[in-house]
């Protein structure tokens, strides 16, 4: 290497590092969003307090079910579909990997033993067979003048990040399914033992028609009408055997394993409905894994217009190598056989009929895609939440009305019966009557099956549930922090 070339490469490295500060494209910058300052439905609901920060956390254990607990931890660990989702999250940190290694220089070596000949007309020259050995060791470095590299590394980034985060929506979104199951099927238990109960009385009731019919009391249509009412209830009984079936099996395979390897206990306790606390729309947005998702995806798209800029400057690497050329085995590795090369390298697309125009285009649009699906993601967890809000309060007023039409049925079941006895009605009202409190215990057990799914349904709406010490301590009164039980669901 001559004296000029010494000083030349070390004048190229220091031109080409103050060059790497010129990165093409535009940084990012999340879009314009119209962000409420409250939710439309919030009144009656206590709002948490910005500074517990709402972390997400074991929110399922709001419901103060230790089966539950378990059935969830297993989800999270032999979930397939969570398997696979994790998997992917690894193939996107791969690709951070590999985007990074592209900043630095590429070593490679290669060693080769050849045997050539070449035909002529001299038979005594043809005869001869050239021997070539080969020993080589090739560096290349890309210098990342016009931050293409940085850019692709960029959007590798948002892309990993993004995978997190479909990973833990997809996560909360199985644990909301697990969760709602099995709340279902506990109201399902529960309704079971209202059947079973309700027949139970039908079966006395037909009982005691049988003795008064038998005595010439009442006539034989009383029997038939109790034996009627007593099938028709027993065969309601058993409906709900199947429907239970199919929530345990639907829980089975979220916890990974087959329908036949679980089975969930009939128990008389029902989960409690939990107090949530509702976080305003800004912490929405941080909180939803799938807002976040989206996001991220915009960042990545973002990145890629810088690549797509940089393609119509030129690249600049530098190669080396060096290593041994020789015809003899015996003396390949010698001083007189070396060979080296180092030099830069400019390359310049001229001319391409327009692809990288088409390129830029392209990446272009795809952002203007994520910014819109972005939008629209932000607008749908508005609308999730508003729309949980009024359900549960709806749900709530609901329920309380149904609770007084509830007892003022059994106070008329008994009423009935007991002028029944007497004889001063017929078997027809006594039916009517028990028809009529069967079907509202049986509504209030649908109502609070649907408040529970909706609780479900709105937690996971706003992001999860909030890893707080003090989150299942009712009572709690630790400044800064916001406990259920100070929480609220729609006022009483």
């Amino acid at each position: 290497m001559n004296v000029f070339a010494a000083y030349r490469l070390p004048t190229l490295l220091v031109l080409s590092l103050a060059l790497s500060a010129c990165t093409l494209g535009p940084d990012y910058q999340r879009p314009q969003l119209q962000t409420p300052a409250q939710f439309k439905q919030i009144a009656g609901w206590s709002q948490a307090k910005p500074g517990d920060a709402l972390a997400r956390g074991s929110w399922w254990q709001l419901y103060r079910d230790a089966e539950l607990n378990a059935l969830v931890e297993r989800l999270n660990v032999s979930n397939q579909n969570l398997a696979a989702s994790e998997a992917q999250y690894r193939q996107a940190r791969a690709l951070v990997r590999g985007a990074r290694a592209a900043f630095y220089p590429s070593l490679s070596s290669s060693a080769a033993a050849t045997r050539s000949s070449q035909g002529s007309t001299d038979s005594a020259a043809s005869s001869g067979v050239d021997k070539n050995y080969d020993l080589s060791l090739n560096a290349a470095w890309e210098l990342d003048i016009w931050g293409k590299l940085r850019r692709s590394l960029e959007s590798s980034r948002a892309g990993v990040e993004a995978s997190a985060a479909d990973l833990a929506a997809l996560k909360l979104s199985l644990q909301a399914e697990l969760v709602q199951n099995y709340l279902q099927l506990r109201v399902l238990d529960d309704q079971q033992r209202l059947l079973d109960a309700t027949v139970a009385a039908y079966a006395r009731s037909l009982k005691l028609t049988q003795n008064q019919y038998n005595a010439g009391i009442v006539p034989k249509s009383d029997v038939s009408q109790a034996l009627t009412q007593l099938k028709s209830t027993q065969a309601q009984a058993i409906d709900l055997h199947w429907q239970r079936a199919q929530l345990e099996h639907a829980i089975a395979v979220l916890v990974g394993v087959p329908p036949s390897e679980l089975s969930i206990a009939v128990r008389e306790q029902l989960p409690v409905l939990p107090e949530i606390p509702v976080a305003v729309p800004s912490q929405l947005l941080e909180r939803r894994p799938d807002v976040a998702a989206a996001e991220r995806r915009v960042m990545a798209a973002n990145a890629e217009i810088g690549v797509a800029e940089a393609a119509w400057y030129p690249d600049l690497s530098i190669s080396a190598n060096a290593g041994y050329r020789g015809s003899s085995f015996a003396d390949w590795i010698d001083l007189p056989n070396r060979f080296w090369s180092l030099g830069p390298q400019l390359a310049l697309t001229l001319f391409d009929g327009g692809a990288r125009s088409a390129e830029l285009a392209r990446t272009e649009a795809i952002y203007d895609q994520t910014v819109a699906q972005y939008r629209q993601a932000v607008l749908d967890s508005f609308r999730e939440v508003e729309d949980y809000l009024v359900q549960l309060r709806v749900l709530q007023q609901e329920a309380a009305v149904q609770e007084e039409a509830l007892e003022a049925a059994r106070e008329s079941l008994r009423l009935v019966e007991n002028q029944y006895k007497a004889g001063t009605v017929d078997f027809n009202s006594v039916v009517s009557v028990q028809a009529t409190a069967l079907s509202n215990e049986r509504s209030s057990l649908g109502l609070l099956g649907g408040r529970l799914t909706a609780s479900v349904q709105l937690i996971a709406a706003l992001g999860g549930g909030w890893q707080q010490q003090q989150l299942l301590q009712e009572n709690s009164n630790v400044a800064g922090q916001l406990a259920p039980g100070k929480a609220g669901t729609a006022a009483p």
